[in-house]
């Protein structure tokens, strides 16, 4: 039987190995993705200079949600990022999933940071 924290370091294993080959830049910053049980995370990163250039979360203030771990707020949190990130002048994002798969929340979010004007 699989715990919960042999498959946190399964997903820890599968994001370092992805972490490799993607790095943001300050053009092209990277989006990632942190998801926990009730929250999940989303921000812009510049890896060259390593440093936070936009974030949005289910605990942000501007969070407006009756429920923090569903597949709304992920959506909620999408939009979030991508009009902060618009505002600081960034259209094009790596996108950094986590080592999560590509379902449910994560796709949520990915798919309403794009409608919100992000390209990745």
């Amino acid at each position: 039987m699989i715990t919960k924290a042999d498959k946190n370091a399964v997903r820890k294993k599968r994001h370092h190995r992805v972490r490799r080959t993607l790095a943001g830049t300050a053009e092209r910053p990277r989006l990632n993705i942190f998801r926990s049980n009730k929250h999940i995370y989303a921000q812009l990163i510049d890896d060259t200079n390593g440093s936070t250039v936009a974030s949005a979360s289910t605990v942000d203030p501007e969070f407006k949600g009756d429920s923090t771990s569903n597949v709304e707020a992920a959506q909620q949190v999408g939009e979030l990022v991508a009009k902060r990130a618009v505002e600081k002048g960034y259209q094009t994002v790596i996108f950094d999933r986590g080592g999560y798969l590509y379902h449910g929340r994560v796709k949520a979010l990915a798919e309403a940071a794009r409608e919100a004007g992000l390209e990745f």
